[in-house]
């Protein structure tokens, strides 16, 4: 079994990655695996897990994600519980966090001892085991624990491996590289130090120089302080051009065993591998001193995405000629899947990575610019201590990072424009944004896709991926009724078909019989985490006050096809207020709008789906009262 920390928390067993379930399991496996073996109380796992007011409950829930952890890992897990915790023996099992150390410490003493190639070749090899910044999907509370103890433990690998490049010559390589470190860490001078070093070695001694002042001025400014006497030293050096050349290079004797031989993760049932070779020091690609990383934070696309082959082509012709996408429609429409399925398309076409955030918080709230930029800057390998706190400051330092790269940034769940303007990287990148409120069609040099409902053909092609073609085509004209109960909602028609394929004793025309009554037909749309009735009520309950009354009115009360006028008559307002009113609710894409030929009046229909929705709210209200 092997486990990894080093970027996103996960564990295999045989080969074969372990299903892990959210961010809450992930933090249960990496805190204990951090414990080294110790104990792990239940007090601090509930702290770590929901901050210092854990919700009611929080003990039964933190032994369900206990109990399900050492389901997913099966046998040989050694997690057991101990008094009033938990602590996990993983005995021979692969872990990088503890590879990470070991071949650290044994490059340091190799540099220490001056076997600089040795050094250089461990340090690489513990630097490769990094996959982007550690802990990337647990709680904040973890994250913030033991995230800055980490990261501190890989910059100073960084720096070692740096110093045994430049002892061995390697200047030219590593400028590219360190230039991108001081940028992401402006005080901390080691770094800064090693590309004075690199610069004066390389013939370009002004340069030096010049990061010398830099870093003299940002240390005056930020902390009030003058350089240290390490690198007063090396500008006095670098001044007078009495910087001592590289040293010489020690090639170790191949007689020597390795000093340390380790296994790495993925390699649990293998003989001990020699260490691989080392990495240039400090490289141009990649972010963040990890050699060759590429963000790759998108979700995979769904496996069985279906139909929509105009709207996928219109966003990929949109990002091919440069322009952002902004893919909008009513909830449950599909809008996140389209994205990712755009983008997992053209994955290819940007080849500097990929960035993903969901701009709706688990409450259903808004995130806020800086929170997604504080993501997305760690992603690209800022130290989080030195996270700017303004949202200014980690706009500026966003889109410098991105300047000169192509990569392809999704935001899913927007709220509005405001939102969305501070993320967008602007340069050779490329945004898909999803959303459901009509501003989102304000950003500028955007193509507008709009989604609705599956075309039948679509429809029926969507429910055969998920339940099986044999339990759609043995009954057609049921699985057609299906469908428009769903009124051809790409999550309507997921659950209908995922509830046929969990119940293989349910013909097609069972499940169209249990759709049919209107009273009953949002409780049969749901399955697991997939619910029309929550989806609904997520978008109805983001209405001001007066909007959601006006919602559950004209939906729950009204004719079919609606004017204005009739929206009036329901609403006991005028015809310009009730206009409104419903252009609000077609902007928040709850209902559509048209006009007909010879007829200067817009016409306005809620779907089906929505209008018991709305029937359902207003009788919980009268009950209520």
């Amino acid at each position: 079994m092997d486990f990894t920390i080093l970027g996103p928390v996960s564990a295999e067993t045989g080969g074969r990655p372990v299903a892990l379930d959210g961010g809450k399991q992930r933090t249960v496996l990496a805190a204990l695996l951090l414990a080294r073996g110790k104990v792990m109380t239940d007090e601090r796992l509930t702290t770590l897990l929901w901050g210092w007011e854990p919700p009611a409950g929080s003990t039964n829930q933190l032994y369900t994600y206990v109990s399900r952890l050492r389901t997913r890992l099966g046998a040989g897990h050694g997690l057991e519980r101990i008094g009033s915790g938990y602590r996990m023996d993983i005995g021979d099992a692969g872990f990088d966090w503890a590879a990470f150390r070991r071949l650290a410490d044994a490059g340091g003493a190799d540099l220490t001892a001056g076997r600089y190639e040795d050094a250089e070749r461990r340090l690489g090899a513990a630097l490769a085991l990094w996959r982007g910044p550690a802990l990337t999907d647990v709680t904040p509370q973890l994250a913030e624990a033991e995230g800055p103890r980490m990261e501190e433990a890989r910059l100073s690998a960084l720096e070692l491996h740096t110093e045994a490049a430049l002892a061995l010559g390697r200047h030219a390589d590593a400028v590219p590289g360190l230039t991108r470190q001081v940028t992401l860490h402006p005080v901390r001078e080691r770094l800064r130090g090693q590309l004075m070093t690199a610069l004066f070695r390389s013939g370009r001694q002004a340069d030096a120089l010049a990061v010398y002042e830099e870093g003299r001025r940002v240390l005056a400014e930020d902390l009030g302080i003058d350089p240290g006497p390490a690198l007063r030293a090396l500008h006095q050096d670098v001044l007078t051009g009495t910087l001592p050349a590289p040293a010489a290079p020690e090639h170790p004797s191949p007689a020597r065993p390795a000093a340390t031989s380790v296994r790495l993760p993925g390699a649990a049932h293998a003989p001990a591998a020699p260490l691989p070779a080392a990495p240039p020091a400090a490289p141009a690609s990649g972010y963040g001193g990890w050699p060759g990383l590429v963000p790759a934070l998108l979700p995979a696309a769904p496996g069985d995405f279906t139909g929509r082959e105009e709207e996928t082509t219109e966003i990929l012709t949109a990002l091919r000629t440069g322009q952002d996408a902004v893919v909008t429609g009513a909830p449950g429409t599909g809008k996140s899947a389209l994205a990712l399925r755009a983008a997992e398309l053209c994955r290819a076409e940007f080849p500097d990575g990929q960035l993903h955030a969901d701009l709706r918080t688990p409450a259903g709230g808004p995130r806020t610019p800086g929170e997604v930029l504080g993501w997305f800057l760690r992603a690209l390998g800022t130290d989080p201590v030195r996270l700017p706190e303004g949202l200014d400051e980690r706009v500026q330092l966003y889109r410098t990072l991105l300047s000169g790269r192509r990569m392809l940034v999704v935001l899913d769940n927007a709220d509005d424009d405001a939102q969305v303007r501070p993320l967008l990287p602007g340069g050779d990148s490329r945004t898909v944004v999803t959303g459901t409120r009509s501003p989102l069609a304000s950003l500028e040099g955007t193509r507008l896709v709009r989604t609705g409902p599956m075309t039948p053909r679509e429809a029926l092609g969507l429910m055969m991926t998920v339940a099986g073609p044999g339990r759609i085509t043995d009954d057609l004209e049921s699985a057609a009724r299906i469908a428009e109960f769903c009124d051809r909602s790409p999550l309507a028609l997921r659950i209908a078909a995922a509830r046929l394929a969990a119940r293989p004793q349910w013909t097609a025309a069972r499940l169209a019989a249990r759709l049919e009554p209107e009273e009953r037909r949002l409780g049969e749309l749901r399955l697991g985490g997939l619910d029309v009735r929550a989806t609904l009520a997520g978008e109805v309950d983001r209405l001001p006050a007066r909007l959601r009354h006006a919602f559950g009115v004209l939906a729950a009360a009204g004719p079919v096809d609606l004017t204005a006028a009739d929206a009036a008559a329901l609403l006991g307002t005028g015809a310009d207020e009730a206009e409104e009113a419903l252009e609000q609710l077609t902007d928040a894409r709850l209902a559509d709008a048209w006009a007909t030929d010879g007829d200067a009046r817009l016409r306005y229909r809620f779907a089906e789906l929505v209008r018991l929705y709305a029937r359902e709210r207003s009788s919980a209200v009268l009950l209520a009262a």
